[in-house]
């Protein structure tokens, strides 16, 4: 993503690497990071992630405009082919079940289907996380696939389940995306 974006409470915008600290704030949490490989971030970690993810579109802080300062970010990237992207959220404790993700990952598929021209766009998640699948399910996304044992979070863990969710650029704009995938949403 090219600049920022701006929704009515936040602000999508590549890290800087100060965001370290807030990225550690909410990535240390192995509750936060249950369902993200590698799992929790260790300071050096969030270091060298906001450091790496600076220049990468592949991560955007979600920044709360109140606080200024990074509640979370959201994973998108090509998933296979340039017209398809995948998208994900990782939320800070405080600030998850108020639609900060929903909120974030709708400017994310705007941007994606009307800036990017994107085709599809997915997400997964391990059916025992219902909060993130009731998010997919928010943005109009639905339910296309059930993998068994398809994700490892950490190196030698057990393999999950995972459910594939996506919706279409025809669907976006069809209307069934979230806010009917109509409305302006700033850049900057």
């Amino acid at each position: 993503m090219d600049g920022t974006v701006e929704t009515p409470r936040l602000v999508l915008r590549p890290f800087a690497p100060d965001d370290w600290r807030a990225v550690h704030a909410y990535a240390a949490d192995p509750a936060v990071m249950r369902y993200i490989p590698g799992r929790a971030l260790s300071e050096e970690q969030a270091k060298t992630f906001a450091a790496e993810s600076g220049g990468d579109d592949a991560h955007v802080a979600a920044v709360l405009k109140a606080e200024g300062r990074p509640i979370g970010h959201l994973p998108f990237q090509p998933w296979y082919s340039p017209h398809r992207y995948a998208i994900g959220w990782v939320v800070h404790p405080r600030h998850q079940g108020r639609g900060s993700a929903t909120e974030a990952a709708t400017a994310q598929l705007r941007h994606g289907f009307e800036a990017l021209g994107l085709h599809r766009i997915v997400a997964t998640g391990q059916p025992e996380n219902p909060a993130s699948w009731r998010a997919m399910e928010k943005l109009g996304m639905q339910r296309v696939a059930h993998v068994r044992q398809g994700v490892r979070l950490v190196a030698g863990g057990a393999w999950l389940d995972e459910d594939l969710h996506a919706i279409l650029a025809e669907e976006w704009f069809g209307g069934r995306g979230a806010a009917g995938g109509a409305g302006p949403v700033g850049s900057g």
